[in-house]
């Protein structure tokens, strides 16, 4: 027996190579039972409630049907049922989560976050069955060159998740206990099953099997520039931007995008109403483009404060609590990370819907402003409330939300996701934040890079990667300012170059000297897509663009040299991307020898002809 849809190493072509582990799980997990439960966590008789499951090769396509005489609310619908997936609890994994902050990494049998603000504990979006839980996807590593992925390729309504410890797997989709009326069937998210050697290809074909579902939405050229958060925070005002741009286009001016960040609206929820403390946001927009670089604007159009002007004239706009009053988050979920308790609007309002609209339409044709920063979309995506369209899932009213905000956009604009529901934005979005905020310490440097390599596969695929800004001085309005040595400063900026995405500087433009500038212009011509690495443990990487690969090399440990080898695409002479350093030509496999704890290189390679 032969499973398709295994990848080559390669090309990521579909081959007839497999391992055995690879085959018993998949003979496994067709033959495992089904099992609905519903929202006391009950099962709900095999006589009121069917699933048929459709297999094409490696990818199931799944049918609920009530074939009861009442109306049913399924909460978990649990496609495949393991008990005891007979795997070694020691094999490593990976899996994304619903939201930017967090990821699953570790083993089957003993989690590790990638991540510091977990779904369960932080979201409160619960676990199945208490145990850890990966949506969309989890790749485990069942040997050496031997990787198996499970996935969902869609995600319009419901969203597919893996839950696993060291003995058993489940494979579930969350129905919400939305209403199932008799006759009615669901067809949910297709499932797939892809094995082969390297990690990497794995996730590259996985991406295009989701967008045959969700047609990508990237703009090219990839964007670069600089953002004021990360200098500012909140306190940025109309004078400090153009204090920078004077700066900017003097040191710099290759960068394109001016990105203005919190802080310009007076309160969260109303962002077309001036700001005193801040000053002339339209002025503001007019200088960028007279100093010859393209306006950004940061908004987060599902939430808003009490203070707010929207919320106190249409509480009706909101998501509502059992008692039809609009749902504080903090009573289901995060209440937000300042001014808070936030309020979410409902996507499926119809008045909301004309307000995303209208927002983003003038921000576009009244103030020239065509790339969007979206925070905090997680919060259109609350568990735990009641929408305007009562049997619309939380995934629903998401992805309505965000199309009504894609009504006010044209096919030029630039929309980034941030503090987002990964797996719903499918489509909806041209650019992503792939990780946690940015620090000036080795810490952060090294939580953000496993975070941003661990989904930089996605970019150039799924949208265009954010993996947070290049930061390259000491400045932090935080007071966060570590002894960060040379090595690390440089693995924070390789880890940036292997994402290939965006590039955006955060220091202020006062505090880069040429040092600095000097690296920053190394970044200002992104790859344009992700790195693939070989393993979980993201040591080593390739981007191959054909006329010219990178090849990457991280050292994590903070105490140990290591060796670290990969093997070359083809024979090519080799350079230090960061010193210019010639390395010689070399064919076969490459090995940077004793590369230093807390450092990593990146070579350049130009194929020899």
């Amino acid at each position: 027996m032969l499973l398709p849809g295994c990848v080559n190493a390669v090309n990521s072509a579909p081959c007839a190579v497999i391992s055995e582990a690879g085959l018993n799980f998949f003979a496994d997990i067709k033959g495992a039972e089904w099992l609905v439960e519903d929202a006391n966590g009950q099962p709900i008789p095999p006589e009121q409630i069917s699933v048929e499951r459709e297999w094409s090769a490696n990818r199931c396509i799944t049918k609920v049907t009530n074939i009861g005489e009442t109306t049913l609310r399924p909460l978990n619908i649990i496609l495949f049922n393991l008990p005891a997936h007979g795997l070694s609890p020691d094999s490593p994994i990976y899996g994304d989560g619903f939201q930017m902050l967090y990821q699953s990494g570790g083993t089957l049998g003993n989690r590790e976050d990638i991540g510091r603000n977990r779904d369960a504990e932080h979201y409160n979006i619960p676990d199945l069955h208490g145990l850890p839980t990966a949506y969309g996807v989890l790749n485990i590593g069942l040997a050496k060159n031997d990787n198996l992925l499970l996935g969902f390729t869609s995600c319009e309504r419901f969203v597919g998740r893996i839950s696993f410890d060291a003995e058993q797997l489940l494979v579930s989709v969350d129905s919400e206990g939305i209403a199932l009326k008799p006759g009615e069937s669901w067809t949910l998210p297709e499932f797939v099953v892809l094995n082969g050697e390297r990690q990497g290809d794995l996730f590259n074909h996985l991406a295009d099997l989701i967008n045959e579902n969700h047609p990508p939405r990237i703009i090219r050229p990839m964007a670069t520039g600089w953002c004021s958060w990360y200098c500012y925070r909140m306190d940025v005002t109309d004078q400090i931007i153009r204090d920078n741009l004077d700066l900017f286009k003097e040191k710099v001016p290759e960068l394109e995008f001016i990105q203005l960040d919190d802080g310009f609206q007076p309160f969260m929820g109303d962002w077309l109403d001036p700001n005193p403390k801040y000053g002339d946001i339209r002025q503001t927009i007019k200088d960028i483009r007279e100093r010859g670089f393209k306006p950004a604007i940061w908004v987060a159009p599902f939430i808003a404060q009490k203070a707010s002007r929207v919320f106190r004239e249409h509480p009706e706009w909101f998501i509502q609590n059992d008692e039809g009053e609009p749902l504080d988050s903090c009573t289901v979920s995060y209440g937000g990370w300042r001014e808070g308790p936030w309020y979410a609007l409902d996507g499926t309002h119809p008045e909301v819907q004309k307000h995303f609209e209208h927002v983003f339409r003038t921000m576009r044709e009244e103030w020239g402003v065509n790339y969007f920063k979206l925070d905090a979309n997680y919060w259109g995506a609350l568990q735990g409330g009641h929408h305007y369209d009562a049997n619309a899932t939380r995934i629903e009213a998401y992805r309505q939300g965000m199309e009504a905000v894609l009504r006010g956009c044209d096919d030029k604009s630039i929309i980034l996701g941030c503090n987002a529901p990964i797996w719903p934005s499918f489509g909806l979005v041209t650019a992503m934040r792939t990780s946690g905020d940015i620090r000036r310490i080795w810490w952060a440097f090294k939580s953000l890079a496993r975070q941003n390599l661990s989904r930089c596969w996605q970019n150039g695929k799924l949208w265009d990667s954010d993996p947070d800004c290049i930061v390259l001085t000491t400045h932090s309005p935080w007071g966060q300012q570590g002894d960060v040595t040379d090595n690390e400063w440089m693995f924070h900026a390789t880890s940036i170059h292997a994402v290939g995405g965006f590039i955006m500087s955060g220091d202020r433009a006062e505090d880069l000297h040429e040092k600095e500038l000097a690296v920053l212009r190394k970044l200002l011509n992104p790859t344009g897509q992700g790195a693939r690495f070989t393993s979980t443990k993201l040591e080593t990487g390739m981007t191959d663009l054909g006329n010219e690969q990178y090849y990457y090399f991280f050292n994590w440990s903070d105490d140990e040299p290591a060796d670290l080898s990969l093997e070359l695409v083809t024979k090519a002479t080799l350079t230090d991307f960061w010193t210019d350093d010639d390395l010689g030509v070399h064919d076969d496999v490459y090995t940077v020898k004793g590369l230093a704890p807390r450092s990593a290189k990146l070579i350049r390679a130009l194929p020899v002809q």
